[in-house]
């Protein structure tokens, strides 16, 4: 029917990626798009994961069953969707613990959250900075993904992004144990992005994980200098939602969770 080529490089699909095809390559079948799903359904060669959201199966495969990449059905749920925040770092191999909530950036979050099994898909909003100035693609890149390019932030916006919602990368335990498994970052990017975001208490957060990691990371204050120029004039609850007990680091004017401060997860069991 003029569909193998189209299945073989579209493990996950849109139906409207589905009519570009057949309109691009001519199709001349008299099969309706509907009845064209509708068959290979049946015939258990796809699997319907939402509406208008289809995976392939492989043959000899079971579609009740079979283990759909989370990732790209992450990637297919909105025409602009980036991968971001804890999923962006469980991509590449560097979370502390795996998840089986899958997060996306896009201009319009769905109102429920989509499940397939025992994941779960959550869209989040661009940053309001980012929308405001136009600048949502800064520091998203495409990652091959079995030959699907996917849409996801790079590791410099990752880190600033998480430091500032640690709430999408399962808390501050999850977040120190997860950027600390990356081996570098490209800090001139990292303060760049950290100060597009336009938010002061976002930028002490950065600086003061940096300066946690001078030596490792390589940090100078030719990095902490920008992101010193924008801390709070008052000193600012790096977890305004649990103002409990914390530590005052005066340097970044941020009043820092006491077990962050010190990294009460490291304590022998």
């Amino acid at each position: 029917m003029g569909l193998r080529e189209f299945f073989a490089t579209h493990p996950v699909f849109t139906t409207a990626e589905m009519a570009d095809y057949r309109h691009s390559s001519g199709s001349q079948s008299r099969w309706t798009r509907k009845a064209l799903l509708a068959h290979h359904r049946e015939q258990g060669r796809l699997l319907l994961i939402r509406r208008g959201l289809y995976a392939v199966v492989p043959p000899g495969a079971d579609p009740e069953t079979y283990a759909v990449d989370p990732y790209q059905v992450a990637a297919k749920l909105r025409n602009d969707a980036v991968l971001a925040y804890h999923t962006a770092l469980e991509l590449r191999g560097k979370t502390y613990s795996v998840f089986n909530e899958f997060l996306f950036l896009t201009h319009r979050p769905p109102h429920q959250p989509t499940s397939l099994r025992s994941h779960r898909f959550r869209g989040v909003l661009f940053p309001k900075a980012l929308r405001d100035k136009g600048k949502e693609e800064h520091g998203v890149t495409l990652v091959d993904r079995s030959g699907v390019d996917i849409r996801v932030t790079r590791l410099e916006r990752t880190l600033v992004d998480v430091l500032d919602r640690p709430d999408l990368c399962g808390g501050w335990e999850e977040t120190w144990r997860s950027l600390e498994s990356v081996e570098y970052f490209d800090l001139d990017e990292v303060v760049t992005y950290a100060l597009l975001l336009d938010n002061a208490t976002t930028a002490a957060k950065v600086g003061y994980f940096l300066d946690q990691h001078r030596e490792r990371l390589m940090v100078t204050e030719t990095h902490l200098k920008p992101l010193k120029r924008r801390l709070p004039k008052q000193p600012h609850y790096m977890e305004r939602s649990r103002r409990g007990k914390g530590r005052l680091v005066s340097d970044w004017n941020l009043v820092v969770p006491a077990h962050v401060a010190e990294r009460s997860w490291e304590e022998a069991i």
